[in-house]
C-alpha cells in the first residue's frame, strides 16, 4: 500500500517532559529507527548527532490511538465517507490504526471477493495503517474461514436491522451457526446487540423530539439483546465483544458472565460518555445513533464502569452519511429522528472529546491510553505493535497538547461529509503532531497508511 520510502530519515529522537509509557508518565526521549521503538531513555540523554531531534517540551507525547470501529463504506457508499477523508481524520485526530466494519460498503465484507475489492480500493489512499472486520450474516458461514485465514480481525453480526439491506441481521439459528463456526477456527465475535422484539414493541413516534427517538430505542432492547448473546456464547465457547454499550443495564449481565467463565469484553463510544439526551436540540439529527445516546444518570454510571475497568475500549463507531441522509435542517431536511440514517460522526475528535470529560473527572493522560490506544490494540491482538510507546513497537506517536482548546467546527473537520454533534462545542486537548512509524503524517502529501492483518502482517 506505500508509497516509496527510500527518503524517509531512518533515526530519530522525539524528546518530551511528558510522555506517557506503559508503566506511567514521566520526561524520557525515545528514539525510533526504521520506524520502529528501538530504545527509552532519560529526558536529554541522547544526543541528536546525526539524528533528527524533536523537543516537544511540555506537550505530552501519547502511542498512536487504536480505532476498531470505523465505518469507512467505500466502495459502493464512497460519498458518504472514504479511505483518503476517513483516514485523514484519523490522522488529524491522533489515530495511527483503524479496523473497518464489514457493512455499509457494497459489497460488504462476508467474502474473500468483497474483502480484496476493500483492499484493492483503499491502496494508496491511507493516512494511517488499516485493518478489516469481517461480517457473519446468515448463510454465510461457510465463508468464515476463509475470511479468517485471509486476515480479517473477527466477524460482525447485528442481533437486529443493520439499516441497509445487504447486511441483514441474524436470527437466533443464524446466530448460534456463525458463533459455533467462529468458536470453532478461533475468531473473535463482535456483536451490535440490540433484540429486535424488544424495538417492535417500543414505541414508534415520528418527529422532531429526541425524547421520542430514545423510546423507540429502549434500554431494555440491549439487555435482552446481550442476555441472549451471553447464553449463546456459553454453549458455543465463542469469545464474544459487545460493540457500543449505550445502556449501564447491560453491566451487570457482563459481570456474571466474566464469573462463569465467558470470554466477554465490551466497549463503550465517545459520544456516549460525552453526550447525553437531556441536551440534544429538537430537530438536530447529527446526534442520532443506534443504540442512542442515553440519559446523564446512565452517562455517569458508564463513567464508573469505564474506571473500574469494566470496558476494553473506547472507541468512535465512526458512522457518516451525506447531510441530506441525516435530514438535518440546516440542509434542508426535516429533522425526522425516526426516518434520518443513525450515525455519529466524530473519528477526528474522539480523543479531545474523551479528554475534556476525563480531566474534568480527575482521569489521566494514563487512563485515556490504556481506554483508547492500549485497549484497543490489545482486542484485536496488536499488542506486540500497536497501542503502546514501547520498544519494539511501532513509532506510532500523537503529541497532545491536553491544555490547547479548539472550538469545533464541523466544516473544517477532515472527514467527508460536514456534520457532527460536537458542532460549536469548545473541546480540551489538541494533537499537534501525528507521526506514523515514525515519520510525520502530512495530510497534504503521499498518503503511506499500511494494510494490516490479523497476523500482524504489513503490506
Amino acid at each position: 500500500m506505500p508509497p516509496s520510502e527510500a527518503s524517509v530519515s531512518t533515526t530519530a529522537v522525539i524528546r518530551s517532559r511528558r510522555v506517557v509509557l506503559p508503566d506511567g508518565e514521566r520526561p524520557a526521549d525515545v528514539l525510533i529507527r526504521d520506524g520502529v521503538i528501538e530504545q527509552i531513555a532519560e529526558h536529554g540523554a541522547l544526543l541528536a548527532g546525526d539524528r533528527q531531534l524533536t523537543d516537544l517540551g511540555d506537550t505530552a507525547l501519547l502511542p498512536g490511538l487504536v480505532d476498531t470501529h470505523v465505518h469507512v463504506n467505500e466502495p459502493g457508499r464512497t460519498e458518504w465517507e472514504g479511505f483518503a477523508t476517513a483516514t485523514r481524520a484519523a490522522a488529524a485526530g491522533g489515530v495511527t490504526t483503524i479496523i473497518d466494519m464489514p457493512l455499509n460498503s457494497i459489497p460488504p465484507t462476508t467474502t474473500v471477493d468483497g474483502l480484496e475489492a476493500k483492499r484493492k480500493i483503499a491502496e494508496g489512499q491511507a493516512w494511517v495503517d488499516l485493518g478489516f472486520w469481517g461480517g457473519a450474516v446468515p448463510g454465510n458461514v461457510p465463508d468464515l474461514e476463509p475470511l479468517h485465514r485471509a486476515g480479517v480481525f473477527g466477524f460482525k453480526s447485528f442481533l437486529a436491522p443493520s439499516g441497509v439491506d445487504e447486511f441483514p441481521h441474524v436470527e437466533q439459528a443464524d446466530l448460534e451457526a456463525a458463533l459455533a463456526e467462529q468458536a470453532r477456527i478461533g475468531a473473535l465475535a463482535i456483536i451490535h446487540a440490540e433484540d429486535p422484539a424488544v424495538l417492535a414493541a417500543a414505541p414508534q413516534q415520528p418527529g422532531v423530539h429526541y425524547r421520542d427517538f430514545l423510546a423507540s430505542r429502549p434500554a431494555d432492547a440491549e439487555t435482552a439483546a446481550v442476555a441472549r448473546l451471553l447464553d449463546t456464547a456459553r454453549r458455543t465457547g465463542v469469545r464474544v465483544h459487545i460493540l457500543h454499550v449505550s445502556s449501564a443495564a447491560v453491566l451487570p449481565l457482563l459481570r456474571q458472565a466474566r464469573a462463569d467463565g465467558v470470554r466477554v469484553t465490551a466497549e463503550t463510544c465517545p459520544h456516549y460518555l460525552t453526550l447525553a439526551a437531556e441536551e440534544v436540540p429538537d430537530g438536530d439529527t447529527a446526534f442520532k445513533c443506534c443504540p442512542p445516546i442515553r440519559d446523564e444518570g446512565n452517562r455517569e454510571a458508564l463513567w464508573a464502569a469505564l474506571a473500574a475497568g469494566e470496558f476494553i475500549a473506547i472507541v468512535s463507531d465512526h458512522s457518516p452519511s451525506t447531510p441530506d441522509l441525516k435530514l438535518l435542517p440546516e440542509f434542508g431536511g426535516s429533522g425526522d429522528f425516526a426516518a434520518a440514517w443513525g450515525g455519529i460522526a466524530s473519528l477526528q475528535l474522539g480523543l479531545p472529546a474523551i479528554w475534556t470529560e476525563a480531566r474534568r473527572r480527575g482521569h489521566t493522560l494514563s487512563d485515556v491510553v490504556r481506554w483508547m490506544a492500549s485497549g484497543p490494540a490489545a482486542l484485536v491482538g496488536l499488542t506486540g505493535t500497536k497501542g503502546a510507546i514501547a520498544v519494539g513497537h511501532d513509532a506510532d506517536l500523537v503529541a497532545f497538547d491536553p491544555d490547547g482548546a479548539f472550538a469545533v467546527h464541523a466544516a473544517e473537520l477532515h472527514h467527508r461529509n460536514p456534520v457532527t454533534p460536537y458542532a460549536g462545542r469548545t473541546l480540551t486537548g489538541a494533537v499537534r503532531t501525528t507521526w506514523l512509524r515514525g515519520r510525520v503524517v502530512d495530510t497534504a502529501a503521499e498518503p503511506f497508511g499500511r494494510r494490516i492483518t490479523r497476523h500482524q502482517e504489513t503490506q
